[in-house]
C-alpha cells in the first residue's frame, strides 16, 4: 500500500513536471511573426534615421521638395516603428533596433537608394511578413504590416517621381502624414484616412 502511494506520488510529480516543461517550451518557442516584427522595427527605425540625414543633404543642395519628402517619410517610418514596437511588446518581447547610417551621398543618389529600399519593402519584405502573419493568425501584426505596406507603396511613388523630375523638386512642398498608419499625401481631400480611417484633420503636416 505504501509503495503504491509512493509510486502514485512520483507519477503525479512527473506529470506536473511534464506539464510545466511543455508550458515553458510553448512560451520559449520561437515565433516567425515576432522575428518579422523585430526585423520590421529595426528597418523602420533605421529608415527614419537615414531619411532625416538625407533631408539635411537635400536642403544643403537646394532640393526643398525632396527634403520635405524625406522628412515626411521619416515621420511615417517613425509611426510604423511605433506600431511594430507595440505589437512586439504585446507579444511579450522588447523592440530592438541597431541604427547604422549609410553613407550620405548626393540627393540624386539618396533618392535612388530610398526608392530601392521602399520597393524592397512593398514588393518583397512586407508581402512575406503579411503572408506569415495571416498563416499564424497574428491579427495585430497583420494590421501593423498592412499599414506599413500601404505607406511604403505611396513613398515609392513619390521617390520615383522625384528621381525622374529632380529639378522640379527644388520647389518647397508640404506633406501630410497619418499619425496612425503613416499614410503620406500632399492633400487631405477625404474625411477619413483611406487606410486606417483616422480623421483627416489629425494628419501631421511636414514640410
Amino acid at each position: 500500500m505504501i509503495r503504491s502511494l509512493r509510486f502514485a506520488a512520483i507519477l503525479s510529480s512527473l506529470v506536473v513536471l511534464a506539464i510545466a516543461m511543455t508550458a515553458a517550451s510553448a512560451v520559449a518557442a520561437p515565433s516567425k511573426t515576432l522575428d518579422n516584427l523585430q526585423a520590421a522595427f529595426n528597418g523602420e527605425s533605421n529608415a527614419n534615421a537615414k531619411y532625416l540625414e538625407f533631408a539635411k543633404k537635400a536642403d544643403q543642395e537646394g532640393y526643398a521638395g525632396v527634403a520635405a519628402l524625406f522628412r515626411a517619410a521619416a515621420k511615417a517610418e517613425e509611426f510604423h516603428a511605433r506600431n511594430h514596437g507595440d505589437v512586439i511588446k504585446k507579444m511579450g518581447a522588447v523592440p530592438k533596433a541597431d541604427i547604422k547610417l549609410p553613407a550620405i551621398k548626393t540627393t540624386a543618389e539618396n533618392v535612388k537608394a530610398a526608392l530601392e529600399g521602399e520597393t524592397y519593402e512593398k514588393d518583397k519584405m512586407y508581402p512575406e511578413f503579411i503572408t506569415e502573419a495571416k498563416a499564424a493568425g497574428e491579427k495585430d501584426a497583420l494590421k501593423s504590416f498592412n499599414y506599413a505596406i500601404a505607406a511604403e507603396t505611396q513613398h515609392a511613388k513619390f521617390y520615383a517621381d522625384a528621381m525622374a523630375n529632380l529639378q522640379a523638386w527644388k520647389t518647397a512642398k508640404t506633406f501630410l502624414v497619418c499619425p496612425i498608419c503613416g499614410n503620406t499625401v500632399t492633400t487631405v481631400d477625404f474625411p477619413k484616412c483611406p487606410v486606417c480611417f483616422t480623421p483627416g484633420e489629425k494628419f501631421v503636416s511636414v514640410s
